[in-house]
């Protein structure tokens, strides 16, 4: 793979990254059995071919994920481990059957959880620590607060923010510097153009984007057919649920029109169309590949080598107009907890 992929500003306070990030929740949860020796592989793959970036959440299957990368870096070359930027994710309660119990942001949890996830890890510092899901019951300033806390000690490198609206980036913003907010956003995710984006931008905040692929509804490797394994969660994604699967799975079809005369594949032009909504203001948004094998990874980078014209993009938001999609990205019960949604 290539050792020159590009790097680009996460926002104007936080590292440069390069241009694609490696998410690595399902190498360990949520889309069903994973392979624990090809996650590491491609964790490995990912770090040769110059990603830098590697995001994760310390209540991805309990902890689970942050070892697994912690593993994968342990293993990997000197030059490459050195190079690796992690972002955590913390707050999500969880229960020993896997349920979901809330979320906390109190400053002393705060840094619990980071001493948790620096030694699950193996690192003395994580780059990006945000909180996962705004806690109702603690304003932003307090958790925001007790992370610029951690960056004082040197346990934090840069604060981050996930889900939240624009005037929750206002406050946070107000209490000390914020790298990034990483949001879902790809093709059929767009709510985040009204008021967010144009947020992040006036303050010089970065975006994460995760779901560019829409859990792998527009990867293009989505079949009609397909059964779901039980501890699939897309399986109660309404996105996923009958007529609405059939309605979306039509325009990743029109999609694919458009990706054959290029000669790419689907979820490399899906890659693209973030990227190029980035490059049209400076580089600002880093998309979040989920790639769980080195196939995939290999393909999300040859996103990189796409280049869309003003033509291609025109054409594309014909194809897949905003607000295209059928149903809701989370199930009612999540979306209500989801502050970017208010």
């Amino acid at each position: 793979m290539s050792t020159t992929l590009p790097t680009q500003p996460l926002g104007t306070t936080g590292p440069r990254v390069s241009a694609l990030g490696l998410g690595c929740m399902g190498m360990s949860a949520l889309y069903g059995d994973a392979d624990r020796a090809e996650a590491i592989a491609t964790i490995h793959a990912a770090l040769d071919a110059g990603v830098t970036l590697l995001d994760t959440g310390d209540f991805y299957a309990m902890g689970h994920n942050e070892m697994l990368i912690g593993e994968a870096l342990r293993t990997a070359p000197g030059a490459a481990r050195e190079k690796a930027l992690t972002s955590v994710k913390f707050g999500g309660l969880r229960d020993p059957d896997g349920g979901w119990t809330g979320y906390d942001g109190r400053p002393a949890a705060v840094k619990n959880f980071a001493a948790y996830s620096l030694q699950r890890l193996g690192v003395d510092h994580i780059d990006v620590y945000r909180i996962a899901r705004l806690d109702p019951d603690v304003p932003i300033e307090e958790t925001v607060g007790a992370i610029a806390e951690l960056i004082e000690k040197g346990h934090v490198r840069h604060i981050g923010l996930s889900e939240v609206g624009a005037e929750t980036i206002r406050r946070a913003a107000a209490t000390a510097p914020i790298s990034d907010l990483q949001i879902e956003y790809s093709l059929i995710s767009r709510g985040i153009e009204e008021s967010i984006l144009p947020t992040t931008r006036e303050l010089g905040i970065g975006i994460t984007a995760y779901g560019v692929l829409s859990r792998g509804l527009i990867s293009g490797h989505f079949t009609r057919d397909r059964t779901l394994a039980a501890n699939d969660f897309r399986g109660m994604s309404p996105r996923f649920q009958g007529e609405n699967l059939q309605h979306n799975l039509d325009l990743v079809d029109r999609l694919r029109k458009i990706a054959e005369q290029q000669g790419v594949s689907v979820a490399q032009i899906a890659i693209a169309w973030v990227l190029a909504q980035g490059a049209r203001h400076e580089n600002d948004i880093v998309p979040l590949v989920g790639a769980r094998t080195r196939d995939r990874l290999a393909e999300a980078l040859g996103a990189l080598d796409v280049t869309l014209t003003a033509a291609d993009l025109a054409a594309i938001e014909e194809a897949v107009p905003a607000d295209a999609a059928a149903g809701e990205r989370y199930p009612a019960a999540q979306m209500a907890h989801l502050d970017s949604e208010r």
